[in-house]
């Protein structure tokens, strides 16, 4: 009964936990790595064949970007998630394999002027749609059987659609023990889904800690906020451009905007046109519409039961295709574009900066975090002119932002989510934050709150039957960045050699007749290819 930390440790993204329990191999999330990376990862310490599950928190990238990944390199178990997840998967991980394709054709356009060796993406569209079959789903507060002696229900955490801090019951050897995952923990009093659901009992609590050392502005009155901007920047003829992440974030944008026009808040351009030009978040949006039941708030669910559809109005058009979306800056009329991605660094929001970034009767409004780099933090940061597909931008629109819209839990939240439980637990391992926010919100629970408090390094090894640390994790920091985003093709076959070893140990006490027709397979392969 181990558990071993390997991502979003002392780091905010790139979530992934390995659980050793009555015989099987067990990952809770396996997310890629995003933004800053500080510090090295360790690799999932068995051959991707020997994984026998993975459950999964949500759909975020930084929890589930590498299920691809894992499926290529040879996992053939199941994926274990809410319904709601299971969706925003199907676009998440089908549009993170256009990106791997895309990047790596650009890479090699360049790589072959210079002479460089060809590059493959870590995952292709094939490894997503396989991966995007294995997912089952499980309704919030199901309790199941995932192995003998193995038992898992997901909560809900109130972080996005279907997201979910994962409880699991492990009995090994007449020893128990209950271990939960928290996941993003949601901040309170967002719109659509629900507040997070507390928990009242564990052995340990592993959870994340993006905003441990400070809290939210005080919340905003969106509608008063957003209003005015809206007005000014229609009054003076402009367009107001939105960069937003397509999943979660633009589905609260249309909850306050269909709100707004339902109450004639914005005067003089009632029929206003609201532009979504992201497919992603076209199929976002419709996965919202479609999983309400169990997962929306009562106020949502109000507004459903009158007729109203809380993220539907008047005006709102989507663009699909590309002719679509390039029609949009073709049309003189003031309006709303919303796009991805949510921080400018890719994605159609580029072409929809190059269009009205010199326009001084247009509002760029920013409604989410803004990683250090990226071109929406440089925009944000008073950047007088950006680089654009090779073309110099002068920055003259208005530069807005929207505070306060975040989908975690800041630090009062956090310690009210810990604090729900009516035993302190055996320890608390704190994750998913950076460096320093790890330490100062570890050092706070042990020294203020006198929890039992501990921030693991990625290769962390911890007995769950003994709460020992076998194995402690080293903080190796990241010298040079590594080019993570692609793979060999000899890589890929080694790694499908591992898997073959794999199945071959699966097979072990098969009839004769099996194991020696699976052999002459296996040679037949080899004569083929022993060149």
């Amino acid at each position: 009964m181990q558990l071993t930390f390997l991502g979003a440790t002392h780091e905010v993204t790139g979530s992934c936990f390995y659980l050793q329990a009555c015989g099987k191999n067990i990952l809770i999330d396996c997310g890629m790595e995003q933004g800053v990376d500080s510090f090295e990862n360790q690799e999932i310490p068995i051959p991707a064949a020997d994984v026998d599950a993975v459950l999964l928190t949500h759909a975020h990238i930084d929890h589930s970007g590498k299920l691809p990944m894992l499926y290529s390199n040879g996992f053939r178990g199941e994926i274990h998630a809410t319904g709601a997840t299971n969706a925003l998967c199907d676009i998440m991980l089908r549009d993170s394999a256009h990106i791997q394709i895309q990047e790596a054709e650009w890479r090699n356009r360049k790589g072959r002027r210079s002479g460089e060796k060809a590059y493959v993406p870590i995952f292709d569209m094939e490894d997503a749609l396989a991966t995007i079959r294995m997912f089952r789903s499980h309704d919030y507060n199901e309790k199941f059987k995932l192995y003998d002696g193995i038992e898992v229900r997901f909560t809900d955490v109130g972080h996005l659609l279907g997201s979910a801090s994962i409880e699991v019951w492990v009995t090994e050897e007449g020893v128990s023990k209950k271990i939960v995952f928290s996941g993003d923990i949601g901040n309170l009093n967002q719109p659509l889904i629900k507040n997070p659901q507390y928990i009242k009992e564990a052995d340990y609590v592993v959870m994340e800690s993006t905003y441990g050392d400070r809290n939210h502005e005080t919340p905003p009155d969106y509608l008063s906020e957003l209003t005015p901007i809206i007005q000014e920047t229609l009054d003076r003829g402009g367009n107001l451009v939105i960069p937003s992440f397509a999943v979660g974030r633009t589905q609260v944008l249309l909850y306050f905007i269909r709100k707004i026009k339902e109450d004639r808040l914005i005067k003089g351009h009632d029929n206003f046109k609201v532009y979504i030009d992201s497919p992603m978040a076209i199929e976002a949006t419709n996965i919202f519409e479609k999983n309400i039941e169990g997962y929306f708030d009562d106020e949502a669910m109000a507004l459903i039961r009158a007729g109203i559809n809380p993220i539907s109005f008047p005006g709102l058009t989507t663009a699909i295709t590309a002719d679509e979306s390039k029609a949009i800056n073709f049309n003189d009329e003031p309006k709303i574009i919303i796009s991805a991605s949510g921080m400018c660094d890719a994605g159609r929001i580029r072409h929809h900066l190059k269009h009205n970034l010199w326009r001084e009767d247009s509002t760029i409004l920013f409604v989410g975090h803004q990683s250090e780099g990226s071109l929406g933090k440089r925009i944000l940061d008073g950047a007088s002119e950006i680089k654009l597909f090779s073309e110099t931008i002068a920055v003259k629109a208005n530069i807005r932002r929207l505070g306060g819209v975040s989908g975690h839990a800041d630090r009062d939240g956090l310690l009210k989510w810990l604090g729900s439980y009516e035993k302190k637990p055996e320890r608390v391992f704190v994750v998913h934050g950076d460096h320093e926010v790890c330490k100062m919100f570890t050092q706070y629970l042990g020294d203020e709150l006198s929890y039992n408090a501990y921030a693991p390094y990625s290769g962390t090894v911890v007995d769950l039957a003994t709460n020992e640390i076998i194995v402690e994790g080293k903080p190796i920091p990241v010298e040079k960045k590594k080019d993570k985003k692609v793979t060999t093709a000899f890589e890929r076959l080694v790694n499908a050699g591992k898997r073959l070893v794999s199945v071959i140990q699966k097979n072990k006490g098969g009839t004769n007749k099996d194991l020696s027709k699976f052999a002459n397979q296996i040679n037949s392969l080899c004569d083929k290819w022993d060149r």
